[in-house]
């Protein structure tokens, strides 16, 4: 998978972003204003966008990784863990010290395996719980 670096947000990353989270998943509030401070992250697969997430700087050399999406199709293939690894590489490029995601609960184990720990209260996004997970660079 190649991923490409964006710094506004791309149709791809919209297209991802509206099929997995409001098509699949039911989300309704899936676009806000970070969106417009973020660096964006899509991943393409034989020319086709596959993967996204978005960084948002957070001061004092913190990030949050958040949005990540695979398409269904391409799912359980690497590419997920392709475009954590691609963003946290970003990351590292700003001088990154720690990076939060705020993870859908059903998804922390994926995120464990990325080397991210669980950090704080379980809360609720649009009725689904999270979780907020952290990594030091």
């Amino acid at each position: 998978m190649e991923v490409k670096v964006f710094h506004q947000l791309p149709q791809d990353a919209i297209d991802i972003r509206n099929e997995v989270f409001v098509d699949e998943q039911g989300f309704q509030e899936e676009f806000d204003t970070d969106d417009g401070i973020s660096t964006h992250l899509v991943g393409f697969f034989d020319g086709k966008s596959v993967a996204t997430a978005r960084i948002i700087p957070q001061g004092d050399k913190c990030f949050i990784i958040g949005r990540v999406a695979v398409r269904k199709n391409y799912r359980n293939l690497g590419f997920g863990a392709k475009i954590i690894s691609e963003a946290e590489r970003v990351i590292t490029s700003l001088n990154g010290k720690a990076i939060y995601i705020h993870s859908q609960l059903q998804a922390v184990p994926f995120y464990e395996k990325q080397g991210y720990v669980p950090t704080g209260e379980k809360d609720f996004e649009e009725d689904c719980e999270h979780w907020m997970l952290k990594k030091d660079l």
